[in-house]
C-alpha cells in the first residue's frame, strides 16, 4: 500500500468513527466534539487528517464548526447536496442508516407532449415509467417517479429494482455527461400523503431532475421528500 493510500485509509477510519458516534446517538445535537489535538491523539494520526475528516462532516451537515470555539454536533436530519447527483441508497448508507425501497409500478407509456419535449424525443414515443418509495430506517423519505429513455437503457424493464435503485443502474450504464435540477416547494395531495405517511397538504420538497448521457436524455425524475424531515445543502468555490 502506498503512503497516499495509507493516509486515505486513516482519514476514512477517523471519519467513519466520528460519523458512527454522531449517527448512533452517542453524541447528541449540540455536543461539543473533542479538539483536533485530542482526536489526533485518540486516533494516533496527524491533526491534518483529523481536520480533513471534520471538514467532510461539516460539508455533509453533521457538525458545525465555530471559529475559536470548536466543533459541535448539528441537528441531524436527512440531507442532500443540490450541487451533486447522488444515489439515495449511497446517501443513506453513508449516514450509517438502512435503505430499502418498494416498487409501486413499472410500465411502458407513450410520451406526453411535455415529457417528449423534456426528453427531446417524438411525441407518443415509448418511454419506461416507474414509481418507488425509498425508506431510511423504515421511514419513507422519498417518493420517486421516473421516466427512462429506452434508447439509452433498453433493458430497464427487466432490472431487479429491489436490489438496486434506478439511479445506481443509470450511473453505471448511462454515465452522466450533464444534469439539470429544479427545487421547489409543493403540497402533498391525498395519494402522496398516503405514500409518505404525512398529512394532506403537508409541505413537500420536490426535486425535478433531468440526466443526460452522451447527448441523449437518459431519464427524468420527480423526487418528493417530506418537508419537515429533509434539507439540502450546497457547496461551491470560486477560483
Amino acid at each position: 500500500m502506498s503512503e497516499h493510500e495509507k493516509q486515505k485509509a486513516i482519514y476514512e477510519d477517523v471519519e467513519s468513527e466520528l460519523r458512527r458516534a454522531i449517527e448512533n446517538g452517542g453524541w447528541k445535537p449540540g455536543f461539543k466534539l473533542p479538539s483536533e489535538r485530542e482526536l489526533a491523539e485518540r486516533f494516533q494520526c496527524a491533526r491534518m487528517t483529523v481536520r480533513r475528516a471534520l471538514q467532510e462532516l461539516q460539508t455533509e451537515g453533521l457538525i458545525a464548526r465555530r471559529h475559536g470555539s470548536g466543533s459541535y454536533v448539528a441537528d441531524l436530519q436527512p440531507m442532500s447536496n443540490i450541487l451533486s447527483i447522488k444515489d439515495i441508497h449511497e446517501e443513506i448508507a453513508g449516514r450509517g442508516h438502512v435503505h430499502h425501497s418498494v416498487l409501486l409500478s413499472r410500465k411502458t407509456l407513450r410520451a406526453t407532449a411535455a415529457v417528449a419535449a423534456a426528453m427531446d424525443i417524438e411525441h407518443n414515443s415509448p418511454v419506461f415509467h416507474c414509481k418507488l418509495i425509498h425508506y431510511e430506517n423504515g421511514t419513507p423519505v422519498q417518493f420517486e417517479e421516473r421516466f427512462v429513455n429506452p434508447e439509452v437503457v433498453p433493458e430497464f424493464m427487466s432490472l431487479d429494482l429491489g436490489k438496486q435503485t434506478p439511479s445506481s443502474y443509470l450511473f453505471k450504464h448511462a454515465p452522466l455527461t450533464a444534469a439539470e435540477q429544479v427545487v421547489e416547494a409543493v403540497n402533498a395531495d391525498e395519494a402522496m400523503a398516503a405514500h409518505l405517511g404525512i398529512e394532506v397538504n403537508a409541505a413537500l420538497l420536490k426535486i425535478s431532475r433531468r440526466t443526460i448521457s452522451q447527448d441523449k436524455v437518459a431519464s427524468l425524475a420527480n423526487l418528493y421528500h417530506p418537508g419537515n424531515c429533509y434539507r439540502i445543502i450546497g457547496k461551491f468555490s470560486v477560483a
